[in-house]
């Protein structure tokens, strides 16, 4: 690919906010995808300002989670490419939002989604109060694109399907997005990789980081058991009252959850949570029917541009949103996963908002959230969290 191709849709995107000299922040973490989004930036004739964000891990204990090679890198690319670099801190509202979000999610026996929390509150929420207010657009690697449909700007997915990131990203709101560049988004992970080892960044090599935002190396089920500690509690076969094993704590256990159990004669799934009495209940072969659901239940729904109403309305050239009161064709998704489900939105004052799936979905856990996108799985609507599923 040329120079100019992989740069033509950050250029495209900059041009078409009318500023002819932006004041960029890339938030840089020392991977190889953050590293050549700087790299296409300069590429493309702009000098960055880069922020490494630190979230002072040590300080709660975890030892293990080590940030001094990533900065090392940071530090390098920064003297590379002669980019402003500001180390800062967001420890304390990291710890108040994410942590204690994830904490008191899963202690209500919910599954969190607390990468989603990250970039809402912290990438795109304190650090924009802080430091991004002085700057036109933020820049991220993120494996997703903006777009627009007339003149109306909307979150998009990546072209990578196995990467694509929208779904971590569709809390954020629409000032969020209006400054967001992803200059690396319209790429696949393998070209990624090729421009770093073509400019021979330090990072091109590095294995992707794991577990929640900003926790790198922490596996996440350590994370829990060290705010959560332990507790013993059976684990019942659902259909025949059967005490099969033990488990560690309701905590570490998801609903549609298929790995982890440590049980023979499987497979085995979470069908269902005892929270009081600590029970998890399972139900065995590849199909039952209590695992899976047809509808999906939302108090609320939080969305980025346009709702699925107006953007129908847009497409189809009318003057005014189609009312609530119709239900719209959408695609969504439950879990970070690279497959969309086909489905039809509808909202009820009473109840809220409920997808009607067009094929039984495995595993609806309350507490995750409902990602919501168009017919073709393009346009990212925004999402809500789920409340039920039946």
């Amino acid at each position: 690919m040329q120079k100019q191709d992989l740069i033509a849709p950050l250029q495209e995107r900059i041009r078409r906010s009318g500023l002819t000299e932006p004041r960029i922040a890339v938030l840089v973490s020392g991977g190889v995808d953050s590293s050549v989004v700087v790299h296409l930036l300069t590429e493309a004739g702009y000098r960055p300002t880069l922020f490494y964000i630190q979230i002072g891990m040590e300080e709660k204990g975890f030892t293990d989670c080590s940030w001094e090679d990533d900065l090392e890198i940071v530090r390098h690319l920064a003297h590379r490419y002669d980019c402003p670099l500001e180390v800062v801190s967001l420890h304390d509202e990291y710890w108040a939002n994410v942590v204690q979000y994830t904490i008191d999610t899963v202690r209500r026996g919910l599954t969190p989604n607390p990468d989603m929390m990250c970039n809402k509150l912290i990438k795109f929420g304190c650090f924009e109060e802080k430091w991004g207010k002085d700057f036109d657009f933020i820049a991220t690697g993120h494996y997703a694109t903006t777009t627009f449909v007339g003149d109306q700007l909307y979150l998009a997915t990546a072209p990578d399907p196995v990467k694509d990131q929208t779904d971590f990203l569709a809390q954020i709101n629409f000032r969020q997005v209006s400054k967001l560049l992803f200059p690396t988004g319209h790429l696949l992970k393998s070209e990624v990789r090729r421009i770093a080892e073509e400019a021979h960044l330090l990072s091109a090599n590095r294995k992707d980081s794991q577990g929640i935002c900003f926790l790198g190396k922490v596996n996440y089920n350590e994370f829990i058991e060290r705010a959560l500690g332990q507790k013993e509690g059976l684990i019942i076969e659902r259909e025949t009252g059967k005490i099969l094993g033990k488990h560690k704590g309701y905590w570490f256990h998801t609903i549609g959850q298929r790995k982890g159990l440590g049980l023979s004669g499987g497979p085995w799934f979470v069908v269902k949570k005892n929270i009081r009495r600590n029970i998890i209940l399972v139900s065995q072969g590849y199909d039952p029917a209590d695992q899976y659901g047809e509808h999906i239940g939302m108090e609320t729904c939080d969305f980025i541009s346009h709702d699925p109403w107006q953007y129908a309305a847009e497409v189809r050239g009318l003057d005014a949103p189609l009312s609530r009161e119709e239900s719209v064709e959408i695609t969504f998704k439950v879990r970070h996963t690279p497959d969309f489900t086909r489905g039809r939105l509808s909202y009820d004052p009473a109840s809220g908002y409920l997808i009607e799936s067009e094929e039984p979905i495995q595993g609806i856990a309350p507490g995750q959230y409902a990602v919501l996108y168009d017919t073709e799985h393009r346009i990212c609507f925004g999402s809500g969290m789920i409340t039920r599923g039946f």
